[in-house]
């Protein structure tokens, strides 16, 4: 029987419909779906070559309403091991069509399994047409099985072979379309297992980031989530599908790796001088020594000598106080300025300056505790993210994580860093990104130079940030939604 017109362009806009399908469990089930409409036969069954096994997939019997794995859930039914015995194993090993009038008058084959199947259920099996799929590489990932042919009047008919040359190139496209899609599945998880160990190189450098690189995904993940929740209803203008949230998921994960060329004690630095402070203990314990050796041998009075000494008691407790406060008021910035002009005078009248330039310039610190040249130096972590990233070839599913990964400390007036972009040139992942390194940066409990905050109060400093124009409102707002309600 020669293929008419309609049922030519019909199988070409099957074969189409296999090349484009990108959900696997869908394709699986179209290919048998499709094969069983166009041989007109009652059931099917779709194997996957797995473990040296053939797993049931996608079983489908139209004339008991049975419709099984056309969703991906599993099919509790034992593998078919590759055995000859086995017709579906057979035509894998050998990748050939088989084609058989009666599996009751068939003793090529062990067919004790439909036949326990059909004294099971009170089906019929009788005529069996089994294809391999094979891919572009000769490679065999699958097996399909077709059951009961039936004419137009509903009779079961042996499997017209016209139809094997057909049903063995659909089988080839889903087979190269498979194929395709496990390449695909391969190289994302390639690409996933390279961030992961990324992240696990950027958390493990300092124990004051251990946590903060998944976090910061974990908060990029439920703000895209509670996103599409205000997109659904109307209340945001973009929506994120599965390749928006892994691209920014990944972008999150990749955020801080420029972060492995700071210098640990610019990463690390818990105070305003840090190590620092133990070098002017020792120091100040020598002034007091040159200070009694100098009242000893009569240079300075006793009442001079006791000004004195207070004056370096009074100083290095300051000093000690000032190193791990929050924020350093004019008061105490003056203060530092004048302890930073005195000096003491060694038992041979030498001046020794109280503290070094570089101690002077770090108690001079207003906020935090990083000096302008060690903030700068943190800084070009994102600078050194933009670097490092430029260096790997991420592929168009993944193309758009280097941009946002380098773009999470960038604002929306124009303040942030490094290039100073504006809202106008930031997509939606990176303002998401920056909201959620923020929070958790406010929030977190393993920074050495705070306390954790509240999340009440983390969210307020986020709005105020929003009224400054730094911050995306509705994001922060989303994420209030997240962390709050």
């Amino acid at each position: 029987m020669d293929l008419t017109q309609q049922e030519f362009r019909k199988i070409i806009s099957i074969g189409i419909e296999l090349t484009t399908e990108k959900d696997r469990n869908k394709l699986l089930d179209k290919i048998l779906e499709e094969s069983m409409d166009v041989t007109n036969c009652d059931a099917g069954t779709l194997y996957v070559l797995e473990d040296n096994a053939l797993k049931f997939k996608v079983m489908k019997t139209l004339s008991m309403g049975i419709s099984q794995g056309e969703n991906g859930e599993k099919i509790d039914l034992p593998p078919v091991p590759l055995k000859e015995e086995n017709v579906c194993a057979y035509s894998a090993i050998h990748k050939k069509v088989i084609n058989i009038r009666d599996v009751w008058r068939n003793d090529t084959f062990d067919f004790s399994g439909p036949k326990k199947y059909d004294a099971m259920t009170g089906y019929h099996t009788e005529s069996l047409l089994v294809i391999p799929l094979a891919n572009h590489e000769g490679e065999v990932i699958g097996v399909m099985q077709l059951i009961n042919a039936l004419d137009e009047d509903g009779q079961i008919i042996v499997f017209n072979e016209e139809y094997e040359f057909v049903i063995l190139s659909l089988a080839s496209q889903a087979a190269i379309a498979i194929s395709n899609m496990r390449y695909t599945e391969e190289l994302k998880e390639q690409m996933w297992s390279f961030t992961e160990a990324l992240a696990t190189a950027i958390d493990e450098r300092t124990p004051y980031n251990a946590l903060h690189t998944r976090k910061v995904a974990d908060y990029s993940g439920l703000l895209v989530d509670e996103l599409n929740r205000e997109y659904d209803a109307g209340e945001y203008p973009e929506h994120f599908d599965i390749q928006r949230k892994e691209q920014l998921i990944m972008g999150a994960l990749l955020h801080d790796i420029g972060k492995m060329i700071v210098p640990l004690e610019v990463m690390n630095k818990a105070t305003r001088l840090d190590e620092r402070l133990v070098g002017i203990k020792d120091r100040f314990k020598l002034f007091q020594s040159y200070l009694k050796i100098r009242f000893l041998e009569n240079k300075i009075s006793k009442e001079d000598y006791e000004t004195e000494k207070n004056y370096l008691e009074n100083t290095l407790c300051f000093i000690e106080e000032i190193d791990a406060k929050g924020f350093l008021p004019d008061e105490d910035y003056e203060r530092v300025v004048q302890i930073s002009e005195a000096f003491c005078l060694t038992p041979d009248d030498e001046k020794i300056p109280l503290l070094t330039e570089e101690e002077a310039e770090c108690l001079k610190t207003r906020k935090g505790t990083l000096t302008d040249k060690e903030r700068i130096v943190m800084e070009n972590h994102v600078n050194m993210t933009k670097k490092i990233l430029e260096k790997v070839h991420f592929n168009r599913y993944f193309k758009d994580c280097p941009i946002w990964a380098a773009q999470h400390h960038e604002t929306l007036n124009g303040t942030g860093y490094p290039d100073h972009l504006t809202a106008a040139q930031l997509s939606a992942e990176s303002r998401i990104l920056a909201v959620a390194d923020i929070y958790d940066a406010l929030t977190s409990q393993d920074r050495p130079y705070k306390q954790p905050m509240p999340k009440e109060k983390a969210i307020a400093i986020l709005e105020s940030m929003v009224s400054e124009g730094r911050l995306d409102e509705k994001i922060v707002n989303a994420l209030k939604k997240c962390v709050l309600e």
